[in-house]
């Protein structure tokens, strides 16, 4: 039996068990076995009736064994036992441990020592061999004796040996079923140390991978801060500045004193309104028109004021429940009605504008309408040039201020037809 592919029992690399108790046992042992069985076999020579013959031969053989094991297997220990001498050693010992059970029973207690170690020293299909030699030696010795003295005692010894044999084919495949086990744990161990290793492998290059989408997404929140905050500027400050411009432009187109005042004073309107948008920006960058109303007073304030600038006539009209929105969703609307009204009154030539708010229940939708010049929205060239009517960065900064909230625009327009913005939000109502 091969203790060495015991569960219980690992092996070292060189085939010996890692147990320390069992090694000293293969190791020691047969001396121990030797030693007992040739007390017990000089103490019964009487009892038994070993001639002289026999006892000679054991007086030498005992010995002889003795130095055997040491010259093949207690010396070379730490080395490989499996080759020509480990062979020899066990082949030998087989044999000559028969004949000395042959000449006295008691030796069979040394001959049990080829139960447990044969795989150390030949292959396995070898040490079945060696099994059973050791079978037959322990069914005579446990049979009375070899050679078998009468029916009866021979009868008893096959009875034996089979005993000894199906024990022996038993104890075989155990060990060459443990054995398989032993390999299927160390494939399945090795398995997993790949595993761990790829584990690894994967672990870092997931962690690479996540500093550089760390990166990305820093660079990425970067640049639509710097598109969030070029787009406040646009649509705040510097239309702002640019309404102050034409207002003092106009002062100096006219002579009328009255007129005058008036421009001046729409100026420092929206001189003052330019100042607190840049200070809201700073706090957070929405309308300041928000801060205190809600986005239909807003809107029409908003768009009185435009109307008043431009003196093109502008319309509100509010469909729907009103409901209160998330501060972004109602801080877009804004934004892009002062855009579009913007860009009317800058480009459109119109003569009447119409703005409606409908609440829909799922959407707020917001719908801006002239009845200007118009363009080609097709033509229109991307928002890195500006387009001769000059919509570009304007319908660009729309579109992406409805993309932020999941939002969707839609430009419809023609030369010589008008122009139509429709702004479509989902409806977020605020918690609380």
């Amino acid at each position: 039996m091969r203790v060495s592919s015991d569960p219980a029992v690992p092996s070292l690399p060189n085939g010996r068990p890692a147990n320390v108790q069992l090694a000293l046992f293969l190791r020691r042992g047969p001396y121990a076995l030797l030693g007992l069985s040739s007390i017990a076999a000089a103490l019964s020579v009487e009892s038994i009736g070993t001639g002289e013959t026999g006892i000679v031969v054991m007086t030498l053989l005992v010995p002889a064994l003795a130095a055997l094991h040491w010259a093949c297997a207690d010396r070379r220990w730490d080395g490989d036992l499996q080759d020509a001498v480990g062979a020899f050693y066990v082949a030998t010992r087989t044999v000559v441990a028969f004949v000395m059970t042959w000449l006295n029973p008691f030796f069979s207690i040394f001959a049990l020592i080829g139960y447990f170690d044969n795989q150390l020293y030949v292959p396995r299909r070898w040490a079945v061999v060696v099994l059973l030699t050791t079978a037959v030696t322990m069914a005579g010795a446990q049979s009375g004796g070899l050679p078998p003295d009468g029916a009866l005692q021979l009868a008893l010894f096959l009875g034996l040996l089979v005993l000894n044999g199906v024990l022996t084919v038993v104890m075989t495949n155990a060990d060459v079923h443990e054995a398989e086990l032993a390999a299927e744990r160390n494939t399945t161990i090795a398995m997993l140390e790949q595993a761990n290793v790829r584990l690894e492998q994967a672990l870092t290059e997931n962690a690479g991978l996540q500093a550089q989408l760390v990166q990305q997404a820093r660079e990425s929140g970067v640049h639509d801060e710097r598109e969030r905050l070029a787009l406040e500027i646009h649509d705040t400050i510097a239309q702002n500045l640019t309404g102050i411009v034409t207002q003092l432009q106009a002062v100096t187109d006219t002579t009328d004193d009255a007129a005058g005042r008036v421009h001046v004073e729409r100026a420092a309107a929206l001189a003052r309104e330019a100042l607190g948008e840049a200070r809201r920006s700073v706090q957070g960058l929405l309308p300041l028109r928000l801060d205190s109303t809600d986005v239909v007073e807003a809107l029409t304030q908003l768009t009185r004021d435009w109307s008043a600038a431009t003196s093109i006539p502008g319309e509100v009209v509010v469909t729907g429940d009103v409901e209160p929105q998330h501060p972004d969703i109602e801080a877009t609307v804004l934004r892009v009605a002062q855009e579009a009204l913007t860009n009317v009154g800058k480009h459109a030539c119109a003569r009447r504008v119409g703005v409606t708010l409908s609440y829909t229940g799922d959407e707020l939708v917001l719908d801006v309408r002239d009845d200007g010049i118009g363009f080609d929205p097709h033509g229109a060239p991307a928002p890195a040039g500006p387009s001769p009517a000059g919509h570009g960065v304007g319908l660009h900064g729309m579109q992406q201020r409805a993309a932020r909230v999941a939002g969707e625009l839609v430009v419809e327009s023609e030369p010589g037809a008008g122009t139509a913005i429709s702004l479509r939000l989902p409806s977020v109502v605020p918690y609380g």
